[in-house]
Protein backbone atom coordinates (compact mmCIF):
# COMPACT_ATOMS: atom_id res chain seq x y z
CA UNK A 1 0.00 0.00 0.00
CA UNK A 2 1.36 3.40 -1.00
CA UNK A 3 0.37 6.49 0.93
CA UNK A 4 1.10 10.12 0.10
CA UNK A 5 1.70 12.83 2.68
CA UNK A 6 3.25 16.25 3.00
CA UNK A 7 7.01 15.96 3.47
CA UNK A 8 8.53 17.20 6.69
CA UNK A 9 12.02 18.12 7.82
CA UNK A 10 12.74 14.57 8.98
CA UNK A 11 12.22 13.33 5.38
CA UNK A 12 14.98 15.46 3.84
CA UNK A 13 17.79 12.97 4.47
CA UNK A 14 15.78 10.07 3.04
CA UNK A 15 14.80 12.10 -0.03
CA UNK A 16 18.39 13.13 -0.68
CA UNK A 17 19.51 9.50 -0.33
CA UNK A 18 16.92 8.01 -2.70
CA UNK A 19 17.35 10.63 -5.46
CA UNK A 20 20.41 9.62 -7.49
CA UNK A 21 21.00 13.21 -8.65
CA UNK A 22 20.79 14.54 -5.08
CA UNK A 23 23.38 11.97 -4.04
CA UNK A 24 25.94 13.68 -6.25
CA UNK A 25 24.69 17.25 -6.76
CA UNK A 26 24.29 19.82 -3.99
CA UNK A 27 21.90 21.88 -6.13
CA UNK A 28 19.33 19.04 -6.06
CA UNK A 29 19.78 18.60 -2.30
CA UNK A 30 19.12 22.31 -1.82
CA UNK A 31 16.04 22.06 -4.06
CA UNK A 32 14.70 19.25 -1.88
CA UNK A 33 15.36 21.22 1.31
CA UNK A 34 13.63 24.33 -0.08
CA UNK A 35 10.66 22.32 -1.33
CA UNK A 36 10.17 20.64 2.04
CA UNK A 37 10.58 23.94 3.91
CA UNK A 38 8.01 25.65 1.66
CA UNK A 39 5.47 22.81 2.06
CA UNK A 40 5.39 22.07 -1.67
CA UNK A 41 6.90 18.58 -1.40
CA UNK A 42 4.90 15.38 -0.91
CA UNK A 43 6.32 11.94 -0.25
CA UNK A 44 5.22 8.48 -1.31
CA UNK A 45 5.56 5.99 1.52
CA UNK A 46 5.41 2.19 1.32
CA UNK A 47 5.86 0.00 4.39
CA UNK A 48 7.04 3.01 6.43
CA UNK A 49 9.78 3.80 3.87
CA UNK A 50 9.92 6.99 1.79
CA UNK A 51 10.16 5.73 -1.79
CA UNK A 52 9.53 8.86 -3.85
CA UNK A 53 8.44 12.46 -3.91
CA UNK A 54 6.65 15.10 -5.91
CA UNK A 55 6.80 18.88 -5.81
CA UNK A 56 3.83 21.06 -6.75
CA UNK A 57 4.10 24.82 -7.12
CA UNK A 58 2.66 27.65 -9.19
CA UNK A 59 5.79 29.02 -10.84
CA UNK A 60 4.80 28.14 -14.43
CA UNK A 61 2.92 31.25 -15.58
CA UNK A 62 0.86 31.06 -12.35
CA UNK A 63 -0.42 27.59 -13.25
CA UNK A 64 0.05 24.39 -11.32
CA UNK A 65 3.48 22.95 -12.09
CA UNK A 66 4.87 19.62 -10.99
CA UNK A 67 8.46 20.68 -10.54
CA UNK A 68 9.65 17.18 -9.69
CA UNK A 69 8.33 13.64 -9.64
CA UNK A 70 10.86 11.07 -8.53
CA UNK A 71 10.48 7.46 -7.46
CA UNK A 72 13.43 5.33 -6.33
CA UNK A 73 14.41 2.85 -9.04
CA UNK A 74 13.63 -0.17 -6.80
CA UNK A 75 10.01 0.99 -6.52
CA UNK A 76 9.20 2.13 -10.05
CA UNK A 77 6.26 0.76 -12.04
CA UNK A 78 4.42 -0.26 -8.87
CA UNK A 79 2.02 2.67 -8.60
CA UNK A 80 3.99 5.25 -6.62
CA UNK A 81 4.35 7.67 -9.53
CA UNK A 82 0.66 7.43 -10.35
CA UNK A 83 -0.29 7.88 -6.68
CA UNK A 84 1.90 10.98 -6.44
CA UNK A 85 0.51 12.47 -9.66
CA UNK A 86 -3.10 11.86 -8.64
CA UNK A 87 -2.47 13.37 -5.21
CA UNK A 88 -0.83 16.47 -6.69
CA UNK A 89 -3.74 16.81 -9.13
CA UNK A 90 -6.17 16.73 -6.20
CA UNK A 91 -4.25 19.52 -4.46
CA UNK A 92 -3.73 21.76 -7.48
CA UNK A 93 -5.45 25.12 -7.04
CA UNK A 94 -5.51 26.06 -10.73
CA UNK A 95 -7.55 24.54 -13.56
CA UNK A 96 -4.39 23.83 -15.54
CA UNK A 97 -1.57 21.55 -14.41
CA UNK A 98 1.73 21.24 -16.26
CA UNK A 99 4.58 18.76 -15.91
CA UNK A 100 7.60 17.91 -18.01
CA UNK A 101 9.95 15.01 -18.61
CA UNK A 102 12.91 14.25 -20.81
CA UNK A 103 12.35 12.81 -24.27
CA UNK A 104 14.38 9.78 -23.14
CA UNK A 105 12.02 9.06 -20.18
CA UNK A 106 9.56 6.77 -21.94
CA UNK A 107 8.14 5.36 -18.70
CA UNK A 108 7.10 8.82 -17.49
CA UNK A 109 5.68 9.72 -20.88
CA UNK A 110 3.60 6.54 -20.82
CA UNK A 111 2.31 7.32 -17.33
CA UNK A 112 1.36 10.86 -18.31
CA UNK A 113 -0.53 9.73 -21.41
CA UNK A 114 -2.32 7.03 -19.38
CA UNK A 115 -3.45 9.73 -16.92
CA UNK A 116 -4.74 11.87 -19.80
CA UNK A 117 -2.00 14.50 -19.95
CA UNK A 118 -1.49 15.90 -23.43
CA UNK A 119 1.59 17.21 -25.17
CA UNK A 120 1.97 20.94 -24.74
CA UNK A 121 5.46 21.75 -25.98
CA UNK A 122 9.12 20.92 -26.35
CA UNK A 123 12.10 22.68 -24.79
CA UNK A 124 15.57 22.22 -26.20
CA UNK A 125 18.91 22.94 -24.52
CA UNK A 126 18.10 22.10 -20.90
CA UNK A 127 19.77 18.69 -20.92
CA UNK A 128 22.22 18.36 -23.78
CA UNK A 129 20.80 16.06 -26.45
CA UNK A 130 17.67 15.16 -24.44
CA UNK A 131 14.84 17.69 -24.96
CA UNK A 132 12.24 18.34 -22.29
CA UNK A 133 8.65 17.50 -23.22
CA UNK A 134 5.97 19.59 -21.49
CA UNK A 135 2.58 18.00 -20.80
CA UNK A 136 -0.68 19.58 -19.67
CA UNK A 137 -3.89 18.44 -18.01
CA UNK A 138 -7.09 20.42 -17.55
CA UNK A 139 -8.36 19.61 -14.09
CA UNK A 140 -11.65 21.52 -14.03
Amino acid sequence: MISIRLANETDVEALCALDLIAVRENERREFIKRSVASSTCYVAVAENEVIGYGVLNYTFYSNGWIDMLYVHSNHRRRGAGEALLRHLESLCETPKLFVSTNLSNLAMQSLLVRLEYVLSGLIHNLDEGDPEIVYFKRLR
